[in-house]
C-alpha cells in the first residue's frame, strides 16, 4: 500500500511519537509510506525515518504554517501527483485539510483521535462545522474508549458506525531494557520522574508543589520542552513556583532530551500530572519502565492506570505527596504498584497497533 500519514508537525509528543513508530513499522511490512508536515520544523524524529528512507514532505515551515489554510493547495497537489491508498491524519488542523482536500480528489481518509476532548468542542457554533469535517472520513480511531464516547455524545450520529478503537503502542523493548541514566541514578534519595510538554493540559505545577510537602532528599526531574510559543507561559510558571518555593536544588528541568527510557530508569517512581488525556504514550511508557507509576485521576488516564498504577485527584498535591512517600519508603508496596504497572504495560505493544491499523486499512482499501 501507499500510505499517508499527515500530522501537523513531528514536536516532540506522543502524537508525533506514534506516527513516527507506524511509519517506521509499515515501512518495515514492505508498505511505500510519506509523512507530510504542516510544520516541517527538524526534530530527532526525522532522522529515525531519514535512517529508514521513509519519505518527509514539509508542507510548511515554523509553528505559524499549522494555522495557514492555503496548504490545502499544497496537500492537493501531493496527493493529486502521488496517489495514496490511505491518508491517514492526526490533530485537528490536519484533520480539516485532508477533508477539504477531498472536495477536489477522491481520497480514502482515515483520522486518529487522540484526546477525550479539545478546545473547539466548547464553541457551540463550530459542531456542524465538526460534523461536515468527519462525514468525510471513512474510518474514525480513537486511542480508547472514553476517546470515542466523548466524540459520539459530542457529534452524535455523523461517526456511527466509523469508529473503532485501537490503543496507541510503544516499543516494551525499549522500557524494559533501558540503561539508567548514571547521572540521574547515582544521585541520593528518592528521585521523581515526569515526562511531558508544558502545554497547558499538563499539570507540572501540581508535582511542584507536592515536592514542597516532602522532605530534602525527594528530588523531582521535569523532562519536556516548549513546542508551541503559547506554551511558554506554562514553563515560566513552572521555574518561578519552584523558586518562589525554594526548591531550586530538588527541582530539575532537563529540557527535550532523546534518552527518556534511560532517565525512567534511573528514577524510582513516575508520575503524570495532567488534567485530560487521550490515550497517553507517557503513561505506557512510564508503566513499562519497571518503576511504580503514579498519575492523575482525569478522563483518558483512568482506563489505562486504574488497577495497576496510583490515581491522584486532579490538582491535589497532598495526596500526590502521600502516595510518593508511600511507593519510595514502603519497598514492597513500591515492587507490587511497579509489577502490576509492568503487567498492564504489555497490552499495549507497538507491534499490535501496526497490525490493527493496516488491517483497517485494507479494510478501507477494498472498499
Amino acid at each position: 500500500m501507499r500510505i499517508l500519514e499527515l500530522i501537523t508537525s513531528l514536536r516532540l509528543g506522543g502524537a508525533e511519537r506514534l506516527v513516527t513508530d507506524l511509519a517506521v513499522g509499515f515501512k518495515e511490512e514492505g508498505h511505500d509510506v510519506v509523512v507530510a508536515l504542516l510544520d516541517g520544523t527538524r526534530t530527532p524524529f526525522h532522522d529515525e525515518l531519514e535512517a529508514i528512507e521513509v519519505m518527509i514532505v514539509p508542507l510548511g515551515e515554523g509553528a505559524g504554517s499549522m494555522r495557514n489554510p492555503f496548504l490545502v493547495i499544497r496537500l492537493v497537489r501531493l496527493l493529486a501527483r502521488e496517489r495514496f491508498d490511505v491518508v491517514h491524519t492526526h490533530n485537528s488542523s490536519c484533520q480539516f485539510l485532508a477533508a477539504f482536500a477531498s472536495l477536489f480528489l477522491k481520497l480514502r481518509l482515515v483520522t486518529t483521535e487522540h484526546n477525550t476532548s479539545n478546545r473547539r468542542r466548547a464553541w457551540g457554533w463550530f459542531k456542524p462545522i465538526d460534523r461536515w469535517m468527519y462525514s468525510r472520513y471513512s474510518k474514525i480511531v480513537c486511542v480508547g474508549d472514553e476517546v470515542r464516547r466523548n466524540l459520539e455524545d459530542y457529534v452524535g450520529g455523523t461517526v456511527t458506525g466509523k469508529t473503532v478503537i485501537i490503543p496507541n503502542g510503544i516499543d516494551l523493548g525499549r522500557f524494559r531494557n533501558a540503561v539508567p541514566d548514571p547521572g540521574i541514578s547515582s544521585m541520593p534519595g528518592h528521585k521523581v520522574v515526569m515526562v511531558a510538554a508544558f502545554r497547558p493540559q499538563k499539570d507540572q505545577a501540581t508535582l511542584i508543589r507536592s515536592m514542597s510537602l516532602l522532605p530534602p532528599d525527594y528530588k523531582l526531574f521535569l523532562v519536556g520542552g516548549v513546542e508551541w510559543p503559547e506554551d511558554q507561559p506554562n514553563l515560566d510558571s513552572c521555574k518561578a513556583m519552584v523558586q518562589e518555593l525554594g526548591l531550586e536544588s530538588r527541582v530539575r528541568f532537563l529540557g527535550k532530551r532523546g534518552d527518556v527510557p534511560s532517565i525512567l530508569a534511573a528514577s524510582d517512581v513516575v508520575v503524570l500530572s495532567t488534567h485530560y488525556e487521550g490515550m497517553s504514550l507517557s503513561v505506557v511508557e512510564g508503566m513499562a519502565s519497571g518503576r511504580p507509576f503514579i498519575a492523575s485521576d482525569v478522563p483518558g488516564v483512568q482506563e489505562q492506570v486504574g488497577g495497576a498504577g496510583l490515581l491522584f485527584p486532579d490538582g491535589n498535591p497532598a495526596v500526590l505527596s502521600e502516595m510518593l512517600r508511600k511507593v519510595c519508603e514502603d519497598t514492597a508496596l513500591g515492587n507490587a504498584v511497579a509489577a502490576k504497572c509492568l503487567s498492564r504495560a504489555s497490552k499495549f505493544s507497538l507491534d499490535a497497533s501496526i497490525r490493527y491499523y493496516l488491517s483497517e486499512y485494507e479494510l478501507i482499501k477494498c472498499n
